[in-house]
């Protein structure tokens, strides 16, 4: 016994030892453009980043889908099925043992025949010691399978996040067009007001109150419409935060000129690192990498079994044929063993099994790379999105300040008989349409700055793998 438990502690485990796979990282991002205007404080795990936007309704919002939504309670339950797999594989370092009692009543006919009872109790044991790794690695394998499904719990629990964070900041931005729609409508009807009463004294002409009704009519159809893009944002925020859709309302904001500057201003100025940063910062870059171990080990276990299994067993106890003599000295049995069994033919199969896990792990190296390239390029669009939007929204507001006084321009002189009305429908149409896009310019810079946080890994990092119990996840799950 001594001899096997030294050569067990002494036996290298078969298979690769694990290596991350090697990445050609870039030095810097090519699209790290000027819009940053500020380095703010690094996110990190433990700041809750959505806060940079400065509202209170989607801190909340985020606090309650970080405690209802199924996508993540599902990810929670799939890291402590990891974790329980985990478990089960360390328990091959240890031997087994269970006890037995029996009574049974028997007719023999050698010597003669004979009927009697039969009283047996006895412990026993076996263990098969690691000797060539293969609980090693399938130890290590499921270790890193747990770290894999800590990382996928952060990685749902972030998209969950942004999405949620996505569909509000677009339902305000819709907010601020129903209200932008509101004041354009009553200016309308202020218009076709002047239109009536100029035909009404004959200084305009008919086809100017109709061209003034059919433009107040095509602003409210559009109005509507906002309402039911408001209508499935609302839905789509309930069904995340774990709510029907009937059970949840959104009370839109007060109308307020200067929402459109508050939002603006509230646009956070993301440092986004270095792209070496994102091998530890991507929740998802850190699952892809923790598989690739999984495949790793695998290999090593499949390699195992080539080798000899050496089985050391015990047993000891009583048997007797009758309960007075049950536990008596010569009633007394035991036995101790040792097995070494070898397979030496398996039809391919243990080759099979070995090349499977080689293929396996090449495919998780392949798609740990591709999911580094496709982090990269998430961080880059989103860099050259703001980049690009900053300087669109620069001259967007100013077509939208010069729409507005050629509007006044073309209202005063149709007062005044000097230009038609078509003149005045097209500086307001044009007025309109420079508003609605400013506006969705701000949606979208909102937008891809809650992308480029999720993009960076959200404050997320890679030592947050070595979480040991479940309760800890799901304190992050309610806490981040």
């Amino acid at each position: 016994m001594v001899a096997a438990i030294a050569l067990a502690l002494a036996g290298c485990a078969v298979g690769p030892d694990y290596v991350r796979p090697s990445m050609d990282v870039p030095a810097s991002y090519k699209e790290n453009g000027p819009w940053k205007q500020a380095e703010p404080k690094q996110i990190d795990s433990n700041h809750n980043w959505w806060q940079v936007y400065g509202d209170s309704t989607l801190d909340a919002l985020v606090q309650q889908a970080n405690q209802a939504n199924q996508n993540i309670a599902q990810a929670e339950a799939q890291y402590r099925e990891a974790r329980a797999a985990a478990d089960a594989a360390r328990s091959g370092f240890w031997p087994t043992a269970g006890i037995d009692a029996g009574v049974g009543r028997s007719l023999s006919t050698s010597n003669g025949i004979r009927l009697g009872n039969n009283y047996s109790a006895g412990v026993q044991g076996s263990w098969e010691p690691d000797v060539w790794g293969s609980v090693r690695r399938a130890v290590e394998a499921g270790d890193a399978s747990t770290q894999a499904s800590i990382a996928s719990l952060a990685a749902a629990r972030l998209s969950i996040q942004a999405t949620l964070t996505q569909d509000y900041l677009q339902l305000r931005i819709t907010d601020l067009l129903i209200d932008l729609y509101a004041r354009t409508t009553t200016a309308y009807a202020r218009s076709l007001k002047l239109t009536q009463s100029q035909y009404a004294v004959g200084v305009a002409l008919r086809s100017d109150v109709a061209l003034a009704e059919s433009q107040l009519k095509t602003a409210e159809a559009q109005a509507i419409d906002l309402q039911a893009q408001r209508s499935q944002l609302e839905h789509a925020i309930a069904i995340l935060t774990g709510k029907a859709p009937s059970q949840f309302t959104l009370t839109a904001l007060p109308a307020d000129s200067q929402m459109l500057a508050k939002m603006q201003a509230n646009l956070p100025p993301i440092p986004s690192g270095l792209p070496s940063d994102l091998l530890e910062r991507r929740p998802d870059i850190s699952t892809a990498e923790r598989n690739v171990a999984v495949a790793n080990a695998n290999i090593g276990v499949a390699k195992a079994a080539y080798f000899p299994a050496l089985t050391l067993s015990a047993s000891g106890g009583f048997n007797a044929s009758s309960l007075a003599q049950w536990f008596d000295t010569p009633s007394r049995v035991w036995s101790l063993g040792a097995a070494l069994a070898e397979t030496i033919f398996d039809g391919g199969l243990r080759r099979a099994h070995t090349a499977q896990a080689v293929a396996v792990y090449d495919a998780a190296v392949a798609q740990y790379k591709q999911t580094v390239l496709g982090g990269f390029q998430e961080v880059e669009d989103n860099l050259a999105t703001l980049n690009v939007l900053d300087r669109e929204t620069v001259a967007q507001s100013q077509a939208v300040k010069a729409s507005q006084l050629a509007e006044q321009l073309a209202l005063s002189q149709y007062r005044a008989g000097t230009a038609t009305y078509l003149a005045v429908v097209t500086a307001q149409t044009l007025s309109l349409s420079n508003e609605r896009t400013l506006v969705q310019l701000l949606g979208r810079q909102l937008i891809a700055s809650v992308a480029l946080i999720k993009a960076v890994g959200g404050g997320w990092d890679a030592s947050q793998l070595n979480t040991a119990d479940v309760a800890q996840a799901k304190n992050n799950s309610t806490a981040n």
